[in-house]
């Protein structure tokens, strides 16, 4: 029997690869801050893909939607960016982010 030693984030990370051998253009969108009371931890992923499919988490759905906007014109461009959301901001009261945090995820295209 052995121990499973891989990174948390390695089945979102398979999963890119599996979607990319079957030709879909994807992007990677990851917590890389949080302050107060945030949804999901910092590292916590989400996959999407081109046509909205998605794999993972970053927030507990309360700002997938817009992430998940957000990836559709990294995917095009190509270009990486970075989101915050915080309780004080008007669009994280939008999309459903009244938790009383704040976090911040970058979103970047994956190529092989």
């Amino acid at each position: 029997m052995t121990t499973d030693t891989a990174a948390p984030n390695a089945p979102i990370l398979d999963q890119a690869i599996t979607w990319m051998n079957q030709g879909r253009k994807v992007a990677l969108a990851t917590v890389i801050e949080t302050w107060g009371s945030a949804p999901q931890p910092t590292g916590s992923q989400l996959l999407i893909d081109q046509d909205g499919n998605f794999e993972g988490s970053v927030s507990g759905g309360c700002v997938e939607g817009a992430v998940i906007l957000e990836a559709a014109d990294v995917i095009a461009n190509g270009k990486s960016t970075v989101m915050e959301f915080g309780v004080a901001d008007e669009t994280a009261w939008e999309v459903g982010l009244a938790c009383g945090g704040r976090i911040k995820i970058f979103v970047e295209p994956v190529t092989q």
